[in-house]
């Protein structure tokens, strides 16, 4: 195997230590020394720590555009989508903030690099809003430049002011998100496109094929298939959650959802569309966690023992209806969440509460009311069918 060049060590050094502690408080001799070489070839490499931020700006695929699991839009979706981009974002603060802070010491090439990568980052978001959202090209880089002084905003003035313009991070979220919504609402869009209020729900007999599915493929498959449709969690709050932020006794199952700058208790369910899956100390993800060995805090596992990602999530979704073969296209990921929602309001809990659950505003879940609201009238309408005197 060959050995790692002295570039690519400076390089991999540099990237680890401006991302974990930022570009102005890092000099060239941790670098050097993390690298195991001395100063003087960091400098006749690069010239100075910009040479090196130079070459990592234009080499690093850490720094590459994020490519966004969610094609179709929702308004959760497209929750998700900024949610997942803020997530990258808060995972380097010292990095955001001394890229922008030291852009006056660059030189002009340095500032061309740095160009040039955020007009790519922003052109992988344009054209994903411009699918997801339905919107013209020039309208989808409009918001995608609009997103992008945001978040990082956002990111900069949570992580050095010290006092949030926010109340919370959820209500952020949802504030960028509605204005999106509201924004591409007078954007021409075919009869064919999803509008921004869809909601599809996925049938009963589906989410139970799935459910017998998921056990046959293991205990985590089966438990990760519980929690997206007994308590009705992302991707990206899956994969924060630990293996401590479960309480269960014998009147209740709650997750402790962490994220970020917020958390709040989910509980999970017993009964998912008329079926029982177990009781709250015994079902599918109390069997998953008791049948651990690893070290792992982290709830949920790839086969390396390292926490799934939200990508690995998505990948085992479509791996579970590939399987069940029950439609040309498998549904989105998003739609576990659709189904719990409206199973959560036709068994009779308020907006209000399904708010306090979800951790969004309550105007975002009003296309599930309405979902369920139709699907109690189509109900409705079934019983008196039923009940009709034959002629």
């Amino acid at each position: 195997m060959a050995l790692t060049s002295t570039r690519q060590r400076l390089t991999q050094a540099a990237l680890e230590l401006f991302l974990s502690q930022g570009i102005s408080h890092t000099t060239t001799r941790q670098i050097a020394n993390m690298a195991e070489v001395n100063e003087a070839t960091l400098f006749r490499n690069f010239g100075n720590k910009y040479g090196l931020l130079l070459a990592m700006l234009q080499e690093s695929p850490a720094l590459s555009p994020h490519t966004p699991l969610h094609g179709e839009y929702s308004p959760d979706a497209l929750r998700l989508y900024l949610d997942e981009h803020l997530q990258l974002l808060e995972q380097f603060p010292n990095f955001v903030r001394s890229l922008i802070g030291e852009a006056d010491q660059y030189s002009v090439e340095h500032r061309a690099a740095l160009q040039l990568k955020l007009r790519e980052i922003q052109q992988a978001i344009a054209n994903h809003l411009s699918q997801m959202l339905g919107t013209t090209p020039m309208a989808a880089e409009d918001l995608a430049s609009i997103i992008g002084a945001v978040l990082v905003g956002y990111t900069v003035l949570e992580t050095t002011s010290g006092d949030s313009l926010w109340d919370e991070r959820n209500h952020f979220l949802d504030r960028v998100t509605q204005l999106l919504s509201s924004s591409e609402a007078d954007e021409p869009r075919t009869l064919s496109e999803p509008g921004p209020a869809l909601v599809i729900d996925l049938p009963t007999s589906w989410v139970h094929l799935l459910m017998k599915q998921t056990r046959s493929l293991g205990l985590q498959d089966h438990a990760i298939a519980l929690v997206l449709f007994g308590a009705g969690l992302l991707p990206t709050e899956i994969i924060h959650l630990r293996r401590s932020h479960q309480i269960c006794d014998k009147s209740q199952h709650i997750l402790q959802v962490m994220h970020a700058n917020h958390h709040r208790q989910v509980p999970v369910n017993q009964w998912i569309l008329g079926k029982r899956y177990g009781s709250y100390t015994s079902n599918p993800l109390t069997k998953w966690l008791k049948s651990r060995k690893d070290d792992s805090s982290a709830m949920f596992i790839n086969e390396a023992g390292e926490p799934l990602t939200a990508m690995g999530i998505q990948e085992r979704w479509e791996l579970w209806w590939q399987s069940l073969e029950l439609a040309s296209e498998s549904p989105k990921l998003i739609q576990a969440r659709q189904t719990w929602c409206v199973e959560m309001l036709m068994r009779g809990i308020s907006l209000e509460n399904l708010s306090i659950l979800t951790g969004c505003d309550v105007a975002l879940l009003e296309p599930y009311a309405q979902r369920a609201r139709e699907k109690g009238a189509i109900s409705a309408a079934t019983q008196l069918d039923r009940k009709a005197p034959s002629s």
